[in-house]
């Protein structure tokens, strides 16, 4: 399979499918482009281990767009620790009304990122090389963002502690991750009860809900980690 073919994009369209996304052509072909230059990138700077056509289909763009019913139109977004782009790139090429700044702390991986925002004309989206901590620290961010989001970090304690100062009031963190169990919330204040795919956890201040769920094709397990304040969810 080739990326950029109607079958490749095909499989992007009947997967997200299945997760209530509706996605059309031109949103595929912006993915494909997306994907060619991220692995004509990855021969000079290690942004992704995943290189097949299938896999970069399923393992980024399909998991990427999972976090999308968390956004609402207009919505701003950090993406912290971006790499290769995901999931910001893809969230923002399936909602253009976004406001999406996206950072990370490799100068090359930013220089990726701005090439293929120029490439795909994208506006009202930046790629900023910096650390979540340093940005916290300009006023012009600091609690700005209704969705914060990663795939990069996986300490959540760590995710909680980069997205607060960042975070609008009453937003959302979101942590996209692997196949979690429980033992991974234990860094997490308190505890609440869990059932099934679905455990929730109280931290002070917040809510926590862990949703798992499997990316298709592959049956790659994943889970996402939403964040609310108690306020929000009130």
């Amino acid at each position: 399979m080739q990326i950029g073919s109607k079958v490749w994009s095909d499989l992007i369209i009947e997967g997200a499918a299945a997760f209530g996304i509706e996605l059309n052509n031109d949103q595929t072909r912006r993915f494909a482009i997306h994907a060619t230059e991220l692995l004509v990138w990855n021969q000079k700077i290690n942004l992704t281990a995943i290189t097949d056509p299938i896999a970069v289909a399923v393992k980024h763009f399909l998991d990427s767009l999972t976090a999308a019913r968390f956004l609402r139109p207009g919505a701003t977004l950090l993406d912290i620790g971006s790499g290769g782009g995901f999931p910001g790139l893809p969230l923002k090429i399936l909602m253009p009304s976004l406001s999406v700044t996206l950072i990370d702390a490799s100068r090359k991986k930013v220089n990726f990122l701005k090439h293929v925002i120029r490439t795909l004309k994208l506006d009202n989206i930046e790629a900023l090389h910096i650390r979540a901590e340093d940005l916290a620290g300009d006023p012009l961010y600091r609690n700005q963002f209704h969705v914060i989001v990663s795939r990069a970090i996986s300490s959540l304690k760590l995710i909680h502690r980069l997205a607060l100062p960042l975070l609008a009031d009453e937003g959302v963190i979101l942590a996209l991750k692997g196949d979690m169990v429980k033992d991974e919330l234990g860094d997490l204040q308190g505890r609440g009860p869990g059932d099934g795919d679905h455990i929730h956890t109280v931290l002070p201040s917040y809510f926590m809900t862990v949703e798992k769920f499997q990316l298709p094709y592959l049956n790659s397990n994943r889970s996402i980690v939403i964040i609310k304040s108690k306020q929000s969810t009130e």
